[in-house]
């Protein structure tokens, strides 16, 4: 599990290769990842946007940002967290993601970039 604390937001993911939805012989390679956000901050924060950085072990890189996850925009008060599922798909054996959310402090209206720590997604039997 990566795990990173910026600016009082701490971020956790948890990755898991996906065989049913994957299709090796095509170079599909599908994974799910289970991000947790927790502040701990003495103010509430909403998240805005997601930005992430996906990089494939052939070299190819991609990015891709939007607002909210998985199709909200959370509201997370002092000690509070979220936690969502999401995915990505690889056209390799092995790749990496990471990124940032931008988020507002709800008392001041100033927005703040978290990091999403880097994390490595890998097909189970390249491990062995």
């Amino acid at each position: 599990m990566a795990n990173k604390i910026s600016e009082g937001m701490e971020v956790s993911v948890e990755t898991f290769y996906q065989p049913d939805y994957s299709n090796p012989i095509s170079g599909e390679y599908m994974f799910a990842y289970r991000i947790t956000i927790e502040n701990h901050n003495n103010f509430s924060v909403k998240l805005h946007r997601r930005h992430w950085h996906i990089f494939d072990s052939n070299g190819s890189f991609r990015e891709v940002e939007g607002e909210g996850v998985v199709g909200v925009q959370p509201i997370l008060q002092p000690g509070e967290r979220y936690q969502y599922v999401s995915g990505c798909n690889l056209r390799t054996e092995m790749g990496k993601m990471y990124g940032s959310y931008t988020m507002e402090n709800l008392n001041n209206k100033k927005t703040f970039e978290v990091n999403i720590p880097i994390f490595e997604m890998i097909v189970p039997f390249k491990m062995n």
